[in-house]
C-alpha cells in the first residue's frame, strides 16, 4: 500500500468515526420531548 492510500484510508476512517461519535453523543445528550403517550390515554 502506498503512502497516499494509507493517508486516504486513515483520513476516511477518522471522518467516519468522528461523525459516528458526534451523532451518537447528540442522541444521548438530547432532552426528551414531553409528548402525550397514546398508550396511557387508552
Amino acid at each position: 500500500m502506498g503512502t497516499q492510500a494509507l493517508i486516504f484510508m486513515i483520513t476516511a476512517e477518522a471522518i467516519i468515526t468522528g461523525l459516528t461519535l458526534y451523532f451518537f453523543i447528540r442522541v444521548l445528550v438530547t432532552k426528551k420531548k414531553d409528548e402525550p403517550d397514546s398508550y396511557s390515554d387508552n
